[in-house]
């Protein structure tokens, strides 16, 4: 299959589904959740949602066990809207890319901090009152 019917696939997955969760999903452990992407699989049997999850590990277990609990209900829309043999099972997981970006932000802000206390630090250091200049001899 191309991979530009998957990718127009994924698209028309990621809509549906996103779609569904805002509008029609009833499960209260679903909440605060952002579908970041899918990929489907080459013979579009599995499409692996990828989303994102406001809230702490237990928010994040929770909406995971909500989502794949109303997947049928999920694959019966996608059914509806897409023409294929076969709907795709789908799987969901939580997508670690923003908490990873936000981490990364984090520890380089400390280090930029850190770098700048030492050059501050420094800078206290070299405009020390030296009454007597530095000699070679």
């Amino acid at each position: 299959m191309s991979s530009r019917r998957l990718l127009k696939a994924a698209e028309a997955i990621r809509e549906v589904v996103a779609n569904a969760i805002v509008t029609e999903v009833r499960d209260p452990r679903v909440r605060d959740v952002t579908v970041i992407g899918v990929e489907v699989s080459p013979d579009m049997r599995e499409a692996k949602v990828k989303v994102s999850v406001m809230g702490d590990e237990t928010q994040k277990n929770l909406s995971l066990r909500g989502l794949q609990n109303s997947a049928g209900f999920l694959q019966s829309k996608i059914a509806n809207r897409m023409d294929t043999r076969y709907t795709p099972k789908l799987r969901f997981e939580v997508d670690r890319g923003q908490e990873n970006a936000m981490t990364v932000g984090e520890i380089l802000a400390r280090i930029r901090q850190e770098k700048d206390g030492a050059t501050d630090d420094r800078d206290q250091n070299d405009s020390g009152d030296d009454a007597t200049p530095h000699s070679n001899d």
